[in-house]
Formats: C-alpha cells, structure tokens, sequence
C-alpha cells in the first residue's frame, strides 16, 4: 500500500483522533486534495465530497453494507442497516412504515410535547441544567421505549442497552475490539416477551406479525439499530441544534424574531454537525471513483460530515447560518435506500424541545467556560451541554 501513501499524501497523515476530536480541518483538506482518499488509520477510502458521497450511497450494487465486517453486523447480527437489495426491504419496511410523516404526527406529536413539557418543566424552576443528561437524551429514550413497546423495560436500562450498543460500534468502527454481550441478550429477551403479548400494537409486535414474516432474532436485531437511530442520534442532533443556536446568539436572535425560521435552522445545524458522522460500505467491484481506484472488498467510509461542508454545494460552509436556501441538501440521515426511515420523528422531538427551550426559559446561554465541542468518530455530539437561564421568569 506504498504506493497509495504517496498518490494521497494527506489521508497518509490523517490519525483516528483527529477525526474523533476535530474533524473539520483535516475533512477540508481531504475534499480539497483528495475528495476520495486512502486512509492507513483506517485500511480504507474515505469519501469527503458531497457528489461522490451521493454516489456511492445511492448505488447500493457497487457499494454495499452487506459485508461481515460492517460495525453494526458485528454487533447486533444481520438488520435492516446491514443488508441489501431484496432482503434489506423485507427487514426494513415492517418497520419503515410507522414512520411515514403522516403516521408519525398522529401518533408521536401528542407523546413528544407532553414529554418535552415533563421535562423543561421539572428543569425551569433551578435555573440551570446540562440539556444532554436533562431533556435530549431522556426525551430521546423515551420515545423509543413508547415505540418499541417494551412492557416492564425502565428508560434507565434502556438507556444502558444502546450506550452499550455505541460504545462497540464505535470501537470497531476506530479498529479496536468491541461487543454487545449482556445487553444484546437482555434486549432480545425483552424484545421477545413485546412481540408475545396478544394483541399489542407496539412497533416491534407489528413487524413481527407482516407478512414479510420477520422471525424473532430479526426482530430483536432491527430493534438494537432503530435504537441508534431513535436513541444516539436523535439525543445528538437535539443537543447539537442547541448549542449551535446558543453559540451563534446573532443567529438565536433571528429565530426569536422569527419562529418560522426553527425548521431552517434545524436543517443547518444537521447540515453543519450531523450527529451520524460517517457510513461505511464495501465495494462490490472493482471501480473508479473522484480519480481514485477503488478494488473490489474495499471498505468506503462517507464521511457525512464532510460532504456536508462541501464549498462546491454549501456557500460559505463553515458558517452556521439559519436561513441559508439549501440547507436541506445535507446529508445527514444518509441517501438513497438506507436514508434513515426515522428522520421525521427525528425532527419532530427537536423542534419541540427546541421551542420550549426558547419559550420557557427566558435567557437561555451555555454556561462560560463550559467545553462543550462536539465529538466523537460515528455518533458526534457535545460531551456535555450546561445551561443557565432566568428562573424567576419561568412559565
């Protein structure tokens, strides 16, 4: 692999801390020079331009997921996010269906707001709380386990399965070992007690019982990735609309001014830290991609954080702005026929935790001094949010 080191000299250099700490810079780098670029630090490609990024994540023939090393496969077995073509659909449209926007409205809309409500209510009288611990990551648990349907299950213990599930995604994903265990077997013991109670309506009972016939252990794998989905993300794209909107005070005063800028600004924090970093795929064939000559059982990494910030696409990229035009065009829930079936309800929870925020808690601002950037390799948010407001003014 000399000879890659040499034609990509900057992917030759780049480290897996970088891209866990600080992305940003070496990404620019990387989509400048080599849009698509070896990486020793990973034994792969990694794609950091928004139009080879569309590419390989629509053509699932030539870049599949369906590989034995993909992260998620290692950890939870065989799923809707680790398989394609006829397969993949059988796994995911038992599941995709609840979550069209109509269905999701009706039935999530009345949930999230008495949730949201719950939980800003309980924080607004001490005038100070950490938004990740508080409110987007309970509100994001919450929902799941409303969804999933897992009688008996406490949002605690939740909460402990999918931080379990992360943590080894996230460590295969940098190289190093890593494993469900316990928490994957409690899940699934869980998961098929849910799908045995006659007549329940939970989101797990309905997939079981389609026609596609998914049998148990599907079930129980597809319910460990829709909690990265409903869980990880959601509480990392809550968290990060949050602290963009607080560390860009000119941009929170435009959204005071003007509510109806929320959704745009919800799309461009999304744009700007998607809290799903990157996604993996393996060439099918050999292939030419942005100059570079990918072979066949190579593993591609999109990195969706950097084509997000491509400059060809994104004017100005760098800058966090809440009524850029075509802040939609990000690529945050992925592309093509692995896009994430959860991204309305996703947005759903954010945009009501973010109005109450600005509503009920007049003076809302990070606490000074507080580290609160964004990490992490896959699943990218703050390590922790501290706030402070007005109590005395709380409604």
């Amino acid at each position: 692999m000399t000879y890659r080191s040499e034609s990509f000299p900057v992917g030759a250099e780049a480290t897996v801390g970088e891209l866990e700490n600080d992305p940003h810079p070496l990404l620019a780098r990387l989509r400048e020079h080599e849009p698509v670029s070896w990486l020793p630090a990973f034994g792969g490609w990694l794609v950091t331009a928004h139009a080879p990024a569309l590419r390989v994540m629509r053509n699932a023939a030539a870049f599949t997921v369906d590989d034995p090393r993909f992260s998620t496969a290692q950890v939870v077995g065989p799923s809707m996010l680790s398989l394609d073509g006829r397969t993949h659909t059988r796994h995911r449209e038992p599941f995709a269906r609840p979550f069209r926007p109509a269905r999701t409205r009706a039935r999530f809309t009345a949930f999230v707001e008495a949730e949201v409500d719950r939980l800003v209510g309980g924080m607004a009288p001490a005038g100070r709380a950490e938004l990740r611990a508080d409110l987007a990551g309970p509100l994001a648990v919450a929902v799941v386990a409303e969804a999933l349907g897992l009688e008996g299950v406490d949002a605690a213990t939740v909460r402990s399965w999918y931080e379990t599930f992360v943590t080894a995604v996230s460590d295969i994903t940098a190289g190093r070992p890593g494993q469900a265990g316990d928490a994957y077997e409690r899940l699934g013991a869980a998961v098929r007690d849910a799908i045995s109670v006659p007549g329940s309506d939970s989101l797990l009972a309905e997939a079981a019982h389609q026609e596609e016939g998914l049998s148990a252990d599907e079930v129980v794998s597809n319910a460990a990735v829709l909690m990265f989905g409903g869980i990880d993300t959601t509480e990392g794209m809550i968290s990060n609309a949050a602290l963009h909107l607080l560390a860009h005070p000119g941009q929170l005063d435009l959204v005071r001014a003007d509510p109806a800028l929320l959704g745009g600004a919800i799309e461009e924090s999304l744009r700007f830290e998607p809290a799903a970093s990157v996604v993996d795929r393996y060439a099918t064939e050999d292939v030419e991609i942005a100059g570079a000559r990918i072979a066949k059982g190579e593993l591609v990494r999109v990195s969706i954080a950097g084509a997000n910030r491509d400059p060809a696409v994104f004017a100005d990229p760098d800058a966090f702005d809440v009524r850029r035009a075509n802040a939609g065009d990000h690529l945050a829930f992925a592309h093509g026929p692995h896009f994430c079936f959860g991204a309305h309800l996703a947005r759903l929870e954010t945009a009501v935790a973010l109005r109450a925020l600005l509503d009920r808690l007049p003076g809302l601002r990070l606490v000074a001094g507080a580290d609160v950037a964004p990490r992490g390799l896959v699943f990218r948010k703050p390590p922790s949010l501290p706030v402070i407001w007005e109590p005395a003014f709380t409604k």
